[in-house]
């Protein structure tokens, strides 16, 4: 071999030794990559049969929950309009409300007590119930379904000893809360067999090694397929699906930890009613069991075709081969799952629907067991028959048109009434679906759904709309209702008797199109305020009536409110409240004729007491001057002095009545001015010092440092401060003392307290000592006054804006408060009119 056939050969071998290399990382590459695509494949498909079993399962819970819900409202409509709720008519209605319902363990009626006062089972009549054990009890009108209890029935969740539950064996409580027209209020319980729903599991997973679980929404199992070695009620509060995924995703699918040992393919899916979760686990070994030959055989190959290259294509080729078989097993258990689905999703239609096959003439040849549950007759009584035949008469009609060959619809349907097992009509709306070959109808396929409830629901909002209208019909106020464009809609009775106008020529007329155009402006703001923010108005004004007069009307106008939030329109009611004007008008006039006799009164005192004055100065002056010149006559002097006395008395009498007059007179007058009530208090205190000193009594003042300012008449609030404080001198024991204290309270104003330690005031008088002309009790030993002086200082307090009273304090002795504002706004004088 020469040169160049050793570099030829040498660069073949290269280019071989790097074709080799080239190819054998290929071999690799490709089989590495096989193999992870395979993997995933397989467990992406496994995620997807997951996630359609868990829907499918979801699907069954939440249907079978909801039908145990519409059982129970049923049956709570049926107790409500029930008078009679002994055990002997509740047994036989409980009991048929387990009639199709195979996962319900019972029904009973319980009181807010616990007491079972009807149920399914006669044997559980009368017996205690622990609510507690149920769980919370929910609002009346409401339904709750509660956690898991261990039982059988209610004897195991009766107070007391209840006996020891099957082991093994659960009850989920449903629990609804009604109150009957008398107020009173029931509990009606279904008890759902959590077994039922683990067996239908157990079903749906026959072919596949895994399990199924139904747990509440807070991660409490209720139920499982046998593969799950976990007792129900057990906390799955640590699996990912409740401590990861949940609340923020409702569905979904992952790969990692669950409920049963070692790495899952996990699916879930919570109710969309219900507080129910479905969680379907499968091994991950187990899905990548029936690759691990497919997948062991590529890696032989691959490493055959780093030594053989020449057989790598035999190789690839099988592995392509085996990946086909493989999509196609794929396949086929896609085709599996959806056939299982069709076939799930057929019996639970036949389990809440009506399903029936007939020929083109509408003759039944096929109907599913549902019917038996409906009907009174069984379902093979309807073989054979036409739909119409077995309907009420009313309906058959209805019913016959939808076999009509003649009509073109795809779907037809109508509503009709089927007698049932307990006599009474039951509505059902029929859908129908003609069945074609070679475009001509050879039968017919249909279902039927009951919508009794609707239906009587339906029926009872047309009663209720009637009952509606009659009671606006009759109302004795004037309504009226226009829509958003103010256009009338209805009027009453009352309306047209008022305004004198027919319905017939307002209905759709613009509002107010009959008032005039100054009276109609203050309605239309006011209404499209209403349109504009919605609420209630009420204004009042004169409206019209038809005699002509115009009557003081009080207006109501609410906005009603549309379906979508909006304003629909104006309800409005008119109240004629004329006589109650009139009277307010009568009652003012009477008031200002009493004010007018008062001032006419006052008037008159003021005058007879300036005239009675002059012949009291003569009396008192000649008094005195029989005084003076019988001293040396003890007998003329005692007449002069008893003649002086009762002049002074009756002085003092006619001051009083002036000082009253003044007060009450139109023309009397405060001057005000800004004065330091301390000032006041000491002046006064000084005043009554001989009165003071007569007795032997001690002044005792307590005011702060600080001014006690306020806008006073001084004059007039020293007669109030003197008269209070010489009526404690005159009760105080002879050497006693009297407090006088002053300070300014959190409330911005000025007390003042001036107290004795005497004989205090019978507490019946308490109240009534500041009325005119009333002296205590204790005075009326002749040594009192005129019973003015009291009723003069409450009239001038209560003209500074202030209030005085009286009380007894517990040491024995009276107390008098005057509380003046500190602050007074104003002009320098205040009438009393004001």
């Amino acid at each position: 071999m020469n040169q160049r056939d050793t570099g030829t050969f040498g660069w073949y071998s290269s280019l071989t030794l790097a074709a080799g290399l080239v190819l054998a990382c290929a071999v690799v590459v490709a089989t590495a990559t096989f193999v992870w695509l395979e993997r995933r494949e397989a467990l992406e498909a496994a995620e997807n049969r997951n996630e359609l079993l868990a829907r499918v399962l979801e699907d069954h819970v939440t249907r079978t929950v909801d039908a145990a819900g519409t059982a129970l409202v049923t049956l709570a409509d049926a107790l409500v309009q029930q008078p009679d709720l002994s055990p002997q008519r509740l047994q036989p209605q409980l009991a048929h409300a387990l009639v199709g319902l195979p996962f319900l363990r019972g029904v009973a009626l319980l009181n807010l007590q616990g007491q079972v006062l009807g149920s399914s089972a006669p044997a559980e009549l009368g017996l205690s119930i622990d609510l507690s054990l149920l769980g919370p009890v929910p609002e009346a009108g409401a339904e709750r379904l509660q956690a898991l209890r261990p039982g059988r029935g209610l004897r195991d969740l009766r107070r007391g000893p209840a006996g020891v539950a099957p082991p093994h064996v659960n009850l989920l409580p449903l629990l609804r809360h009604l109150r009957l027209p008398d107020g009173q209020h029931l509990l009606l319980l279904g008890l759902i067999n959590p077994d039922a729903l683990a067996n239908y599991q157990q079903t749906a997973l026959s072919d596949l090694e895994g399990a199924a679980l139904l747990t509440s929404y807070d991660g409490h199992l209720l139920a499982a397929t046998e593969a799950l070695n976990l007792p129900a009620g057990s906390q799955l509060g640590t699996h990912p699906v409740f401590s990861k995924w949940l609340p923020g995703r409702e569905h979904g699918s992952y790969q990692g930890p669950g409920a049963l040992n070692g790495a899952q393919v996990v699916a879930f899916r919570a109710s969309r009613s219900r507080p129910l979760v479905i969680i379907v686990e499968q091994p991950r070994e187990v899905v990548l069991a029936r690759l691990n030959g497919l997948l062991g055989g590529a890696v032989i190959a691959g490493l055959g075709a780093l030594l053989l290259i020449a057989a790598a294509t035999a190789v690839i080729r099988r592995s392509l081969h085996a990946r086909e078989r493989n999509r196609v097993e794929l396949d086929a258990a896609h085709d599996q799952v959806a056939r299982r689905e069709r076939e799930l999703s057929v019996l639970m239609k036949s389990v809440q629907e009506l399903i029936f096959r007939s020929d083109n003439a509408g003759v039944i040849s096929f109907v599913n067991a549902r019917w038996g549950v409906i009907s009174a007759n069984g379902a093979d009584h309807a073989l054979g028959r036409k739909l119409q035949d077995l309907v009420d008469p009313a309906d058959r009609a209805v019913v016959a048109a939808l076999f009509s060959a003649s009509d073109d619809r795809g779907v037809r349907q109508a509503e009709a009434s089927v007698p049932g097992r307990d006599g009474e009509l039951r509505r059902f709306d029929f859908a129908v679906v003609p069945l074609r070959n070679q475009g001509r109808i050879v039968g017919f396929a249909g279902s039927a759904v009951d919508v009794t409830e609707r239906f009587v629901a339906r029926q009872r909002l047309q009663h209720q709309l009637a009952f509606t209208g009659l009671l606006l019909e009759i109302s004795p106020l004037p309504v009226s209702m226009f829509d958003a464009q103010l256009k009338y809609v209805t009027v009453n009775q009352a309306w047209e008797e008022f305004t004198g106008r027919n319905r017939a020529e307002v209905i759709g007329r613009q509002v107010g199109f009959f008032t005039p155009r100054d009276e109609a402006e203050l309605h239309e703001s006011q209404d499209e305020r209403l349109l504009r923010m919605g609420g209630r108005v009420r204004y009042e004004t004169q409206v019209r009536h038809r005699d002509g007069s115009r009557r003081d009307m009080l207006i109501t106008k609410v906005a009603v409110p549309d379906e979508q939030g909006g304003i629909a329109g104006i309800l409005c009611t008119l109240m004629d409240v004329s006589e109650f004007r009139d009277a307010e008008r009568a009652t003012r006039e009477a008031r200002d004729v009493a004010e007018e006799a008062s001032r006419a009164k006052s008037e008159f005192i003021a005058n007879i007491s300036h005239e009675l004055r002059t012949p009291l100065q003569t009396i008192l002056g000649f008094s005195e001057l029989g005084l003076v010149r019988g001293r040396d006559q003890p007998k003329l002097a005692g007449m002069f002095s008893d003649i002086h006395a009762s002049g002074q008395r009756m002085l003092a009498l006619v001051n009083d009545l002036l000082d009253v007059a003044k007060i009450e007179s139109p023309v009397g007058t405060f001057d005000l001015e800004r004065c330091d009530l301390r000032t006041l208090l000491q002046e006064t205190v000084r005043e009554l010092g001989p009165l003071l000193a007569q007795k032997r009594l001690r002044p005792l003042l307590q005011l702060p440092g600080w001014p006690l300012s306020a806008k006073v008449d001084p004059l007039r609030f020293q007669q109030v401060l003197r008269n209070v404080l010489a009526n404690a001198i005159k009760f105080s024991p002879d050497g006693g003392a009297i407090d006088v204290m002053g300070e300014l309270t959190a409330e911005g104003e000025i007390h003042v307290a001036i107290a004795d330690h005497g004989p205090g005031i019978p507490e019946t008088e308490v109240g009534m000592i500041f009325e005119a002309f009333v002296q205590s009790s204790q005075t009326k030993d002749g040594s009192g006054g005129t019973g003015l002086g009291l009723a003069i200082c409450r009239k001038i307090v209560e003209i500074h804006g202030g209030r005085i009273h009286a009380e007894n304090r517990a040491g024995g002795g009276a107390v008098f408060h005057i509380f003046v504002p500190a602050r007074v706004s104003g002009d320098t004088q205040i009438d009393e009119a004001m």
